[in-house]
């Protein structure tokens, strides 16, 4: 029977090996974490991946959106629950180690280590695919690289430096997708000056085939196809260990999330639908978003949202290598990395960490250049549903780290998850439905994805429970060495004692024979 873990255990973990370093600094204002949590929902998925998921399920993707968005919104409010009670560098993981054993700590921050470092070579190529259509005498992998090595040395600087280029790469976003929702109303309503959208309203949600075209059966289909532009919420959480006050960050960043999922995915899907019927070939062409402006008459769409693209995926970029490397520091941390992944520079960089992530950034750039139908395509293949992995071990960790702190801090309990523990059975009921529901997609690779998710996840747990047991083994060895150590030095104190009382003895009765010998002679 394992022993309960205490609050205090939930922390970062073990202390920063010994470097240059004195460990993370909080290097992050608080402009850069409102613009991280607000930035981090939106991905370049929203502007790319969300046309398939119109062509799927018509007006009805928005359904799809809400359901995934509550979701997200639930797992959220989990995770800020412990993250503002104990900001950690690991956030979920660094709680699931506490929580549920050091084996789901060790899993799910190296599959989320993984499926962060393969991010990387699919956003480096989709940016690098942008730029070489602006300036093709620069061959595509030079741009890849470019952008990774820029990058990098942005990340090596200092956090402050990521926080800032991320301040701006999310304030292009919102600026421009708070602009896009303006006009596309504007324009929906009929107001928009020098415009003429004869198709723009409302009546394309229920036009061309109704709400569900496709039936309800296309709202879960559409949940597939979504879910995973989601991935990146939990961002905040990570960075704001690395803030001057990590619980207001997490406080703040947990109560917006509503309005930003509402706005930013709802907001915005809900005009281009509404601006364009959703079965206009336009949308399959250009893409949702082009198809939208175009059909408005702005010059020069294309171009526009490709920037706006490009942004988004040097955000993500930028974020991912920032995430990758602390999820590696704190694995460094707690004994579940080589400890050089925990050693940071006088700035507090975890250079190493960064370092290594970006080297498997490169390797994965060169398989999608290389091998992109079997190597890569299976390391995108296999990293798919982590996302779903990570909210899982959430939601678990969430059912029991409450106790933890109810029992131990119940003032640190400033975040709290929602009808617990109904909510919390609820959505872990429904991230396993959906895992179940991909395992019958065939058409958008959804049981591959799963089916190849679970194996690499499996060898990771095999590996995670192997390390538990060989070190509970070398825990075990050394406590009865040091057993054995003590009961011999305690042997050889008994037998010093013994041997110095017998001498005293002697040394009486020889005094003892003296006296009376000079007695009988007097």
């Amino acid at each position: 029977m394992t022993s309960q873990p205490t609050l205090q255990q939930a922390g970062s973990g073990h202390p920063t090996p010994d470097g240059p370093g004195s460990g993370l600094q909080a290097g992050l204002k608080n402009r850069h974490l409102s613009m991280i949590a607000i930035g981090g929902v939106i991905g370049a998925g929203l502007f790319v991946g969300s046309s398939s998921g119109i062509a799927t399920a018509g007006p009805g993707i928005l359904l799809s959106y809400a359901l995934v968005g509550t979701l997200v919104v639930l797992v959220m409010r989990m995770l800020g629950e412990m993250s503002a009670a104990n900001p950690a560098s690991g956030s979920f993981s660094a709680h699931a180690d506490r929580a549920l054993g050091r084996w789901a700590g060790f899993s799910i921050g190296w599959l989320y280590w993984f499926f962060w470092v393969v991010v990387l070579a699919v956003e480096a190529t989709a940016g690098a695919k942008i730029l070489s259509g602006w300036v093709p005498a620069v061959p595509q992998w030079g741009w890849a690289l470019i952008v990774m090595l820029v990058l990098t040395a942005t990340n090596l600087i200092s956090v402050g430096s990521y926080g800032e280029f991320e301040f701006w790469f999310a304030g292009i976003k919102v600026v421009a997708i708070g602009a896009f929702i303006v006009v596309g109303l504007l324009a929906i309503f009929g107001v928009l000056p020098g415009v003429h959208a004869d198709q723009a309203s409302f009546g394309n949600l229920t036009g061309h085939g109704g709400f569900l075209p496709h039936g309800p059966g296309s709202i879960l289909t559409g949940v597939l196809l979504v879910v995973f532009s989601f991935m990146g919420s939990e961002i905040a959480t990570l960075a704001a260990g690395e803030s001057e006050d990590p619980q207001r960050a997490v406080t703040k960043s947990t109560n917006s999330i509503i309005w930003r999922i509402a706005v930013f995915y709802l907001g915005s899907i809900l005009v281009v639908v509404s601006l364009i019927p959703w079965d206009a070939k336009s949308i399959a062409d250009k893409g949702s978003y082009v198809a939208a402006l175009d059909s408005l008459g702005i010059a020069h769409a294309g171009q526009i949202m490709n920037f706006i693209v490009l942004t988004s995926v040097l955000s993500c970029l930028n974020s991912g290598l920032y995430t990758a490397s602390r999820m590696a520091f704190s694995l460094g941390e707690r004994g579940d990395a080589p400890k050089a992944f925990a050693c940071t520079t006088g700035r507090g960089v975890p250079r190493t960490a960064i370092l290594v992530s970006v080297a498997f950034g490169f390797v994965a750039v060169f398989f999608n250049y290389k091998f992109p139908d079997s190597v890569f395509l299976f390391l995108v293949n296999s990293s798919g549903a982590v996302a779903l992995f990570v909210w899982l071990v959430i939601c678990f960790s969430q059912l029991r780290m409450r106790k933890i702190i109810q029992r131990e801090a119940p003032e640190k309990l400033v975040v709290r998850m929602w009808l617990y523990p109904y909510l919390t059975w609820a959505a872990a009921a429904v991230i396993v439905f959906v895992l179940g529901y991909m395992l019958t997609d065939t058409e958008h690779d959804g049981r591959e994805t799963v089916l190849l998710s679970l194996l690499v996840a499996a060898v990771v747990l095999v590996i995670a429970v192997a390390r538990e047991r060989l070190g509970g083994r070398r825990r075990t060895a050394v406590a009865g060495t040091a057993a054995a150590t003590a009961a011999t030095a305690d042997t050889a104190d008994t037998a010093d004692t013994a041997a110095t009382g017998a001498t005293g003895a002697t040394g009486e009765s020889a005094g003892g024979a003296g006296g009376t010998e000079q007695v009988t002679t007097g």
